[in-house]
């Protein structure tokens, strides 16, 4: 999915689609613009995530900001169970 920027990094604040959010969870993993991270806070339009230092001077989140659109990929674990559970109900 694609999401906005609300808060640039090392807070990074991003606002996504109401389809993602089913997959966003608290300490679960989310791929911003190829960078794995770990979900701090799932919000009721997006999600917060902690960037160190390191993350943000070697990527490219060091440089984006507010209504910058990033690149996003939820944990397939998440994907898996929902397979599985439509699976079962089929």
């Amino acid at each position: 999915g694609v999401g906005e920027i609300v808060t640039g990094a090392p807070d990074l604040h991003v606002r996504t689609d109401r389809d993602l959010l089913r997959y966003i969870v608290e300490k679960g993993s989310i791929t911003v613009d190829g960078i794995s991270l770990t979900v701090v806070q799932p919000l009721e339009d997006g999600f917060t995530v902690a960037v160190i230092p390191h993350t943000t001077e070697v990527t490219t989140l060091g440089h984006k900001g507010p209504g910058d659109l990033v690149n996003l990929e939820v944990d397939v674990t998440a994907k898996y169970v929902e397979r599985l559970l439509a699976w079962k109900d089929s």
